[in-house]
C-alpha cells in the first residue's frame, strides 16, 4: 500500500511541473493534423485511383 500512495504523490508533483498547452496551441495543433490527415486521404486516394486504372487496363 506504501508503494501506491508513494507513487500517487510523485505523479501528482510531476503533474504540477507540466507546462499544459493552452486553447490557442491546441487549436492551431488540432487544424494541422485535420489538414494533414486531408492531404494524406487525397494522395492516397488519388494513387489509389491511378493503380486501379493500371491494373484494370492490364488484367481486362
Amino acid at each position: 500500500m506504501g508503494n501506491i500512495l508513494t507513487f500517487v504523490r510523485e505523479a501528482r508533483a510531476e503533474l504540477k511541473k507540466v507546462t499544459w498547452p493552452g486553447k490557442k496551441q491546441v487549436w492551431y495543433s488540432t487544424i494541422v493534423v485535420i489538414a494533414f490527415t486531408l492531404l494524406v486521404s487525397a494522395y492516397l486516394g488519388i494513387v489509389d485511383m491511378v493503380l486501379t486504372g493500371v491494373f484494370s487496363r492490364l488484367f481486362s
